[in-house]
């Protein structure tokens, strides 16, 4: 019996996954051998996908990229080290060895639909901890971890479950945020895709933690098959007794269902999400009150990224110390980093807090994929800052990042070589926020469309010589965005268009002109 591992990862079946898994299968059965096709997860590696694995007495063999019509082939060497596309035991590759893989262990080991698969390899081991702890307790434990959000803000995440503990409510909710709509980003749809079960696990556990019965998972359209998945799973665990009215006869309850959104890059804020919940425009809510007191139908809400939550079962398994012997100063952890744009080698890379942003692009990514030398490297979705080579030596951490007026969020990072012209690139940040904006506040919803009309004139007037004073009032502009936004849409707006001109000024025109604005 041959074992051969074909994911079914969203990148890996719009590569032409399924016509792989069907050809092998084709091809095995005219040559009569006894073949076991996987469908697995992705390992993170998207340049190689489809990655094909098959099971040896030394461990799992890859070749990648397998496309249908090299199926023949890799039969006639009997699927060995002597093929094109042999990459050797898949543990071994430099890319993926080096990591240090905690939320993403799983990730391209298991079947992300057996929960037997699931179980055998740690899972559940986390919510049976917390069944038997008082939910003051969970709540300690994930506190000492130093665990905090993944989704952008980094806020301390055993503090928000600690408010909602305390808060009266008749009903309490957990609501996860896997409205992944950033640039360059892609772990969150993994998590889904690869180990959905991990992701329930964790969601329940926070259920226990503060007193909630009721959780939902806000997923974007654009993520059909990770929908597909968290709805096979969420079945499965409530017929195994790991979801329902009586968690495996502990007498606790927790309800998951999986709601979609409707392409609103908006609703990624927290308050935003929380309307399209309810049924309503998603709109961004002023604070206070707070969601952590008055969130989902008013009640106290404990909302929460995908990654934050899929971190909960290794910290209740393995303790809060095993977790924060991860990471530096008070970003603990791993960071799942999403490589991304002009990159020779795309994938996710999890690794403790700490790396640097050179080491990223060069010893995992493998500098460009044109070859051109990198310009601007773009961290924390649209909204992010551009970073130029004089700040990639920089450490992977949210206070070294805030120093730098830049910002990891989600961890997305997209490459840029130097043909890129960032005065484009700014004026795209201004047409996004333009075009996203909920249309709340005015900072937003009019100061993005001045910005785009402010930076046309800035590189029209200077190449006629001239330009500066439209230089000061861009600067203005992103000030009075900066500080008068009601949420991050408008506030961090000014991020890429500020460090484009600030970094990059030669391509706004005159150097001397933008440093005497």
């Amino acid at each position: 019996m041959m074992h051969v591992y074909v994911p079914r990862d969203s990148t890996a079946l719009a590569l032409g996954a399924d016509d792989v898994a069907d050809a092998i299968a084709l091809e095995a059965a005219r040559r009569g051998v006894d073949v076991t096709i996987v469908r697995n997860g992705t390992r993170g590696m998207l340049w190689l996908e489809p990655l094909v694995e098959v099971q040896t007495a030394l461990g799992r063999v890859g070749f990648g990229r397998v496309e249908a019509g090299d199926v023949a082939a890799l039969f006639d060497a009997g699927f060995q080290g002597d093929h094109p596309l042999a990459l050797g035991l898949v543990d071994a590759i430099p890319y993926l060895a080096r990591q240090n893989r905690l939320t993403f262990a799983r990730a391209g080991i298991t079947d992300p639909l057996s929960l037997p698969d699931y179980e055998a390899h740690d899972g559940y081991r986390g919510l049976r901890n917390a069944l038997a702890m008082a939910p003051a307790d969970i709540v300690a434990t994930v506190t000492a971890s130093g665990l905090r959000g993944r989704g952008g803000a980094a806020f301390p995440t055993g503090i928000k479950w600690n408010t909602v503990l305390r808060a009266p409510g008749a009903q309490k909710y957990i609501v996860c945020n896997a409205d992944e709509g950033d640039s360059g980003t892609f772990a969150d749809r993994i998590v889904m895709e690869a180990d959905p079960f991990m992701l329930i696990e964790g969601m329940t556990i926070a259920g226990l933690a503060v007193n909630a019965t009721r959780g939902y998972i806000y997923v974007r359209s654009e993520y059909p098959h990770a929908i597909s998945m968290l709805n096979a799973a969420i079945a499965q665990a409530e017929l195994h007794g790991y979801l329902g009215a009586d968690i495996l006869g502990a007498g606790r309850a927790f309800h998951l269902e999986v709601r979609k959104g409707a392409g609103a890059y908006i609703c990624g804020e927290e308050t935003a999400l929380l309307e399209s919940l309810e049924g309503k425009r998603g709109i961004v809510r002023a604070k206070p009150p707070l969601p952590a007191l008055s969130g989902l139908f008013g009640q106290p809400t404990v909302i929460n990224n995908v990654l934050s939550l899929a971190a909960v079962p290794l910290i209740l398994d393995k303790g809060a110390s095993f977790y924060q012997d991860f990471g530096m100063g008070r970003s603990r952890g791993t960071l799942a980093v999403q490589l991304a744009g002009n990159i020779k080698q795309g994938g996710l890379i999890e690794l403790a807090f700490g790396v640097t942003l050179r080491e990223i692009l060069y010893d995992f990514g493998g500098g460009s994929a044109s070859g051109r030398p990198i310009k601007a490297v773009q961290v924390g979705g649209p909204l992010g800052a551009y970073l130029p080579a004089s700040e990639w030596d920089t450490p992977l951490d949210y206070e070294a990042f805030a120093a730098l007026w830049a910002v990891l969020g989600h961890g997305g990072i997209v490459v840029h070589d130097d043909s890129a012209d960032m005065a484009k690139l700014a004026r795209y940040a201004m047409a996004f926020c333009a075009i996203e904006s909920c249309g709340k506040c005015t900072p937003c919803r009019i100061g993005s469309t001045r910005g785009v009309e402010l930076i046309d004139n800035i590189r029209d007037k200077i190449r006629a010589g001239g330009g500066v004073q439209q230089v000061i009032l861009l600067r203005d502009l992103c000030d009075t965005m900066l500080h008068g936004s009601l949420c991050a849409m408008g506030g961090m707006t000014p991020y890429p268009v500020l460090s484009a001109l600030n970094h990059f000024p030669q391509d706004f025109g005159d150097v001397q002109q933008q440093h005497a604005a």
